[in-house]
């Protein structure tokens, strides 16, 4: 069997992995610590996740930018997962942005908070 290059579905099975570990121990499982520490601490995570990309981006090389990159992905679905957010929700959002100008969906936004 020839094997396929690792795709964006790789996204979608990570999420069910994470999903699944609701409720498991979390002596055993770093994705069920994370459930059992809660949303704050998720959160924080996804933040300095978020941070560490930056700095990568900012003075490291590809590589370090990728592997930083998969830390907040994986961060960030399980903070999708505490918040009942599927990937399909991000996919359909994404999906209505995809032929509105990122400066009018911005514009939008911003109308729309101010209501």
């Amino acid at each position: 069997m020839i094997e396929q290059p690792p795709d964006s579905r790789v996204l979608e099975r990570l999420f069910s992995v994470i999903d699944s570990r609701r409720g498991d121990d979390p002596s055993v499982s770093y994705t069920a610590r994370l459930f059992a520490d809660g949303r704050a601490k998720i959160a924080r995570k996804t933040g300095e996740e978020a941070l560490e990309v930056v700095i990568a981006a900012l003075g490291e090389g590809k590589e370090k930018v990728a592997a930083e990159s998969a830390d907040l992905l994986y961060h960030l679905l399980v903070l999708w997962a505490d918040a009942d957010v599927k990937p399909q929700d991000i996919w359909t959002e994404l999906a209505r942005r995809e032929n509105v100008s990122g400066l009018a969906e911005k514009a939008a936004r911003a109308t729309d908070s101010d209501k």
